[in-house]
C-alpha cells in the first residue's frame, strides 16, 4: 500500500520560511522521481518543484532561488525549503511520485496548507 504523508504546512507572514516533508512508503523510493505541487483557490495545480532519481531538479519559474527541493533516499523522505515566502504562495501544497516508465505511477499525498499573509 502506497502512502504519501506531507507535514510542515501553516500560517506564516511574508518574507517568512517553511520547511515541507514528505514521507513515502510502498515504493521503491530510489527509482520514483518526486515533486511537490500546489493549487490555490480557483486555480489549477501546478509543478512547484521535482527532483529524480538522478538527482536532476526542476522549479517552477515562480519559485526559481526561493524554493529548493531535496531528498534522502536512505529515509524515503522528500523535503521543499520555502524561503522569502509570499502571499502568491497560499496554497494547499501535495506530495507526489511518479514514474513514465514501467513500473509505471502517480501517487499524490492528501496535501497540507500553506498560508502567507501580507
Amino acid at each position: 500500500q502506497v502512502q504519501l504523508v506531507e507535514s510542515g504546512g501553516g500560517l506564516v507572514q511574508a518574507g517568512e520560511s517553511l520547511r515541507l516533508s514528505c514521507a513515502a512508503s510502498g515504493v521503491i523510493f530510489s527509482i520514483t522521481t518526486m515533486g511537490w505541487y500546489r493549487q490555490a483557490p480557483g486555480k489549477e495545480r501546478e509543478l512547484v518543484a521535482a527532483v529524480t532519481s538522478g538527482g536532476s531538479t526542476n522549479y517552477a519559474d515562480s519559485v526559481k532561488g526561493r524554493f529548493t527541493i531535496s531528498r534522502d533516499n536512505a529515509k524515503n523522505m522528500v523535503y521543499l525549503q520555502m524561503n522569502s515566502l509570499k502571499p502568491e504562495d497560499t496554497a494547499v501544497y501535495y506530495c507526489n511520485a511518479h514514474r513514465n516508465r514501467w513500473p509505471q505511477y502517480d501517487y499524490w499525498g492528501q496535501g497540507t496548507q500553506v498560508t502567507v499573509s501580507s
